[in-house]
């Protein structure tokens, strides 16, 4: 009988922590996709906000241009969410190409506003909450 119980409790006692383990293990990835997923969907609501508040100027290449920059901050800040919490090397290095070429092009469509002189907000203004700490 003893013999028993130790078979039935060294049976047991491993698969019982292994399915723990598992549920545990996928919990916490579920955790980082959730914060990920909110911290992108926090990017695109800052965009929409951004965009919605602008009004006509008149001008088709001014409202572009007006209307671009949050979308390319958006871009950025979603490429930072990807740096804090993706992990495959491709995706990563795109959200690294992503953030320097629209940042660039952010700074080249105020350039071209300023010159008309339209005023502008700051890309920090504009900026999301996905971009915490960079990995």
């Amino acid at each position: 009988m003893a013999f028993r119980m130790r078979f039935l409790y060294l049976a047991v006692v491993p698969v019982v922590a292994v399915a723990v383990w598992t549920q545990d293990h996928a919990m916490g990835q579920m955790a980082t996709h959730d914060t990920s997923w909110v911290a992108l969907m926090k990017n695109m609501e800052t965009m929409h906000v951004a965009m919605a508040a602008l009004e006509p100027s008149g001008n088709e290449d001014v409202d572009f241009a007006s209307l671009m920059l949050p979308h390319h901050q958006a871009a950025v800040d979603m490429a930072k969410t990807e740096l804090l919490y993706g992990n495959d090397p491709q995706m990563r290095r795109l959200a690294q190409e992503i953030i320097t070429d629209q940042e660039s092009e952010i700074q080249l469509m105020q350039l071209w506003l300023s010159r008309q002189k339209v005023p502008t907000k700051v890309p920090s203004q504009l900026q999301g909450s996905g971009s915490r700490r960079e990995k």
